[in-house]
């Protein structure tokens, strides 16, 4: 199966396409009204729109916010424990549910290992049951992915960082692959590369996510200028290990990949004699 993910609602009814993916809220902070025919997609602590407001901003221990125009970051984070923010995403979640049953949740968790310090975080933390930083961490987000969830009827889909390796997850975004899997369908793991020249460390990924999961999972492809033979080989790679291959941003791209690919795989006709 190949899915598409995009932020043009037409390209979502290509035929080429057996899942879309349809971004109603992306890091930019750009918002759309959901659509009946895709899986709506919300980026959920990532957010540019919140730049300046620094009580939305996640922190580390020596007062850095989580902004995009700080190194490692593509784009700026809001602090998970924000509950003005939280609750404004989980009515997102809940508008886009009741235009389509089935739901992405995209950016979910804590920017980086060293976050969050912010004075709320240091609070909460020190009120809570949790006599580990780590631990309270992850139930931060557990808790978010299982309200979420209460607000999904269908299918809900969940991005996942690209780092199969146990424990790593935990430990850079509080995401605890293991604790949420009982709340999500099918998670979405995004291996992006800017051309795909090379596949085995796709493979090597691929593989390592097939065994750490016990949910079904999809891998997502970087779509935009890569060629088309190269993507056509990671495509294949995925497709071995993943239950659906994504094309990521470039719908046109997308669909002349899968026609080559459905061409290659057509047995050849001969008209002439024998």
């Amino acid at each position: 199966m190949y899915g598409v993910v995009t932020r043009n609602e037409e390209e979502t009814e290509w035929s080429e396409f057996d899942r879309a993916f349809y971004e109603v809220k992306d890091v930019t902070g750009r918002a759309v009204e959901p659509i009946a025919g895709a899986v709506n997609m919300v980026s959920c602590f990532g957010d540019n729109a919140v730049e300046s407001e620094e009580d939305l901003l996640a922190f580390d221990d020596e007062g850095t916010p989580a902004t995009r125009n700080q190194p490692y970051f593509d784009w700026t984070y809001v602090c998970p424990t924000h509950d003005r923010y939280r609750e404004g995403l989980l009515d997102i979640i809940e508008e886009a549910a009741a235009v389509n049953e089935d739901v992405r949740l995209d950016d979910v968790g804590f920017p980086r290992d060293e976050y969050c310090h912010c004075d709320r975080c240091e609070q909460r933390f020190a009120d809570s049951e949790f006599e580990d930083w780590s631990a309270w961490r992850s139930n931060v987000i557990t808790e978010f992915v299982a309200e979420a969830r209460e607000r999904v009827p269908g299918k809900m889909y969940l991005t996942l960082y690209p780092d199969p390796y146990p424990g790593h997850l935990e430990a850079r975004s509080g995401v605890a692959v293991d604790d949420i899997a009982e709340y999500v369908d099918e998670f979405v793991v995004p291996i992006y590369d800017m051309a795909y020249s090379t596949t085995y460390w796709l493979e090597i990924l691929a593989k390592g996510w097939q065994d750490r999961l016990s949910t079904p999972f999809s891998i997502e492809l970087y779509a935009v200028d890569v060629d088309v033979d190269d993507l056509s080989k990671a495509v294949e790679v995925a497709d071995e290990y993943a239950e659906t291959v994504l094309f990521g941003y470039d719908a046109s791209n997308a669909r002349a990949t899968i026609r080559r690919m459905n061409a290659d795989a057509r047995d050849g006709q001969s008209f002439g004699p024998e």
